[in-house]
């Protein structure tokens, strides 16, 4: 029996965040998507599907309307509005991971979800190349120490998946960023100053970095990355969402500032 006739994979989908759009339209599957969420960005074609999120909510009415065959949500976040469409007799997905390795388990997933092992493997087996090749490149090089910071009121430092990512191309986190929660991700600013990070990059979500705030905090002149201005500012549409962006474009991102950074301090 060939399953892939038999079986009916998912043709109208709606993606509560942004990480199943990229992925969909990077596996050339992106007509089966019919709404995205306000905040996605990339890729530009996805900007103009119908908006029918925030994060944290969501036009149930609409999107019931709209007559999915799937909804795609990240986090324990997105419950409510999960429980929502549940009731409303929806089939959702809710996806909750936190590492790199779980960006592309993700993928696999989400690619048998809807019928498309073939492509996705495909897809995957570049994005691992392409980590391996990072990996390699950066062993002998001269690695930094780091601190992310995903919110500033309060200060909370970077999730797994990104702190995984600045590893990899070479810089080494001051924290450790294995828990899931912003709660449990609060800094002290004191122990930043203890910690004195050499490059400082700054990815708040939903709002631009303020650069000339976070070097103006009191006690950080003694922090090497605010004494040399090494303080940097990424894109949460890149850095702040668990799907391709961090290794498709994130990499290649991160190797720049560093090596910039390799041939200043030369």
């Amino acid at each position: 029996m060939n399953m892939k006739n038999s079986c009916h994979f998912p043709q109208r989908i709606i993606c509560l965040t942004e990480e199943s759009v990229e992925f969909l339209y990077a596996i050339g599957e992106e007509h089966r998507i019919i709404g995205v969420s306000a905040f996605v960005e990339r890729p530009i074609q996805a900007r103009s599907l119908p908006r029918v999120c925030a994060f944290t909510s969501a036009n149930i009415t609409k999107i019931v309307e709209m007559k999915p065959d799937l909804v795609l949500g990240f986090s324990d976040i997105q419950k409510d509005i999960a429980r929502e469409l549940i009731e409303a007799g929806v089939e959702v997905w809710i996806a909750n991971h936190r590492s790199l390795d779980g960006v592309l388990s993700y993928c696999m997933k989400l690619g048998g979800l809807i019928g498309q092992p073939e492509k996705t493997q495909s897809y995957v087996d570049k994005l691992l190349l392409k980590v391996e090749e990072t990996r390699n490149a950066v062993q002998s090089l001269t690695r930094f120490k780091v601190y992310l910071e995903e919110w500033d009121e309060p200060m909370i430092s970077g999730i797994q998946y990104f702190s995984e990512l600045v590893s990899l191309c070479g810089g080494d986190n001051i924290f450790d960023s294995q828990a899931s929660l912003a709660k449990d991700r609060f800094v002290n600013p004191k122990e930043v100053v203890r910690l004195n990070p050499e490059v400082i990059f700054g990815c708040w979500c939903g709002k631009k970095v303020d650069i000339e705030s976070i070097l103006k905090r009191d006690g950080w002149d003694q922090i090497t990355a605010v004494s040399k201005k090494q303080v940097f500012e990424l894109k949460p549409e890149i850095f702040l969402q668990p799907g391709p962006a961090l290794i498709e474009d994130g990499i290649d991102i991160l190797l720049e500032h560093f090596e910039k950074l390799r041939k200043a301090s030369s």
